[in-house]
């Protein structure tokens, strides 16, 4: 390109997404300029500053960047023309809280950060730090693409739009990427036939994390039937308990998902950790030996301090030279998606946006997962049809939910955001008076981070 391009990170301190992106970017060799990183960890961005920095100058990297850090969001936002968000709100203990304390009444989380419990207390706890967020953007660079990573995605994307209603902005999940693989190794084993996840065309429609198939082919041929055989080889079993219990806590034999589809006709497009907690909690979630039966694993939150703790290790032997630098392609589209942007590709993709009428069914002006079309300054999306009749009454549950939150928000109101408790599916078991124990017991223990809603 002939004009360097300037990103702004927030949450420029985090050892995946951040790291996923300067390997990205020092592969890239149509792209140049420079990433603004800024944390609130300043110690965090620092290191990755250097880290980036360090790639950019091996013998194999392609791109030519420069990583610097700033002290202030204003400061990063300055001439930003993307604005990358990877977050986590509040912190590790704040989530053990809404993770953990609903295991007391029986309540199993297997990710915790976008529905349950734990959805709606990060979702309180992040939308004051995304109003920040919006009005800065709004006032400093307010025609840049604002990408989000965080969860939960469908609320970050959605109080973005809500406080910044011309903001230009989708959220990436790759969530979809995997069943994408799933459907390529139906294929193979039908057919012979190998294809790379990116030759199945599929139709996803849905939620973040809640995602729908009800179209994939591959070519000229039409691989519902086959998917179809695949789930009916292998629901019973899985996928095989070498190929998911050694992957722990993220591996899982696809039980659910297959499941899924034998009730559904149509292929769940999410992880089964994240799908799960969707449902109410006598499906999949009623206690550790159904989970263990369904071939997947809870997450603890310890587990998540540990590889943080591991992976700040390695940045730091990485910078004291101890340990070799590598660069390595994440397998995310966030590099094809500049492109895209910039003119420079054309790409179909599935984005979390507002729905403008792609799926008829769920509300417009809600954030909806699709294909969309992008190319330079426009993310497009593609008409997916209706929301399938299986999924559409919990999707639209969870569309309320999102509602009720919003409102919580907009009126300083946690009265809002504990009806929205009260209606989620994982807890429809579970007594009112249970659920508002719930409900206190971990706003208690998370109180610093909820002082927004306090009048």
């Amino acid at each position: 390109m002939d004009k360097p391009i300037r990103i702004s990170y927030i949450g420029g301190g985090s050892r995946q997404w951040a790291r996923n992106l300067m390997s990205d970017l020092a592969l890239e060799p149509d792209l140049s300029g420079t990433v603004v990183l800024y944390d609130i960890d300043y110690e965090a961005a620092t290191n990755n500053a250097i880290i980036g920095n360090m790639m950019m100058s091996l013998p194999e990297a392609k791109g030519k960047w420069d990583f610097v850090v700033a002290k202030t969001l204003e400061e990063s936002l300055q001439e930003a023309d993307f604005v990358f968000i990877s977050i986590l709100p509040a912190t590790f203990e704040e989530m053990k809280a809404y993770v953990h304390i609903p295991e007391k009444w029986g309540v199993y989380q297997t990710v915790g950060d976008t529905v349950g419990p734990a959805g709606i207390f990060r979702a309180l706890v992040m939308m004051p730090a995304y109003r920040e967020f919006a009005n800065a953007i709004k006032n400093i660079c307010p025609n840049a693409w604002v990408i989000n990573f965080t969860n939960p995605m469908t609320m970050c994307v959605q109080i973005l739009y809500h406080l910044f209603p011309e903001v230009k902005t989708f959220g990436n999940c790759h969530e979809v990427f995997h069943v994408q693989d799933i459907i390529a190794r139906a294929l193979k084993e039908k057919t012979g036939i190998t294809a790379s996840r990116k030759e199945i065309q599929i139709n996803p429609l849905g939620i973040n994390h809640f995602t729908w198939i009800n179209y994939a082919s591959y070519k000229n041929m039409d691989l519902m039937p086959i998917y179809k055989e695949f789930v009916n080889k292998y629901h019973q079993d899985g996928l095989g308990k070498d190929e998911w219990e050694t992957y722990y806590p993220f591996g899982s034999g696809e039980r659910v998902k297959f499941d899924l589809f034998k009730r559904s006709g149509v292929i769940a497009a999410a992880g089964d950790r994240h799908l799960v907690e969707f449902l109410p909690q006598s499906w999949y979630l009623k206690d550790k030996k159904m989970i263990h039966d369904w071939h997947f694993f809870l997450t603890p939150v310890d587990f998540r301090v540990n590889r943080w703790k591991e992976a700040n290790d390695a940045s730091l032997r990485i910078i004291k030279k101890e340990e070799k630098i590598k660069i390595e392609p994440s397998g995310e589209e966030g590099i094809l998606q500049l492109k895209a942007l910039l003119g420079l590709v054309d790409l179909t993709t599935n984005v979390n946006i507002i729905n403008t009428g792609q799926i008829p069914n769920l509300p417009l002006g809600h954030v909806v997962e699709t294909n969309a079309l992008f190319r330079r300054d426009e993310v497009r999306p593609v008409y997916a049809g209706p929301m399938p009749d299986f999924s559409l009454g919990i999707t639209q549950r969870h569309i309320q939910n999102h509602k009720l939150l919003l409102k919580a928000f907009d009126e300083k109101d946690l009265s809002y955001a504990r009806i929205a408790l009260e209606q989620d599916p994982l807890l429809e078991h579970l007594s009112i008076q249970d659920i508002n124990d719930m409900f206190d017991e971990i706003a208690l223990a998370i109180k610093p981070y909820l002082s927004y809603y306090i009048k």
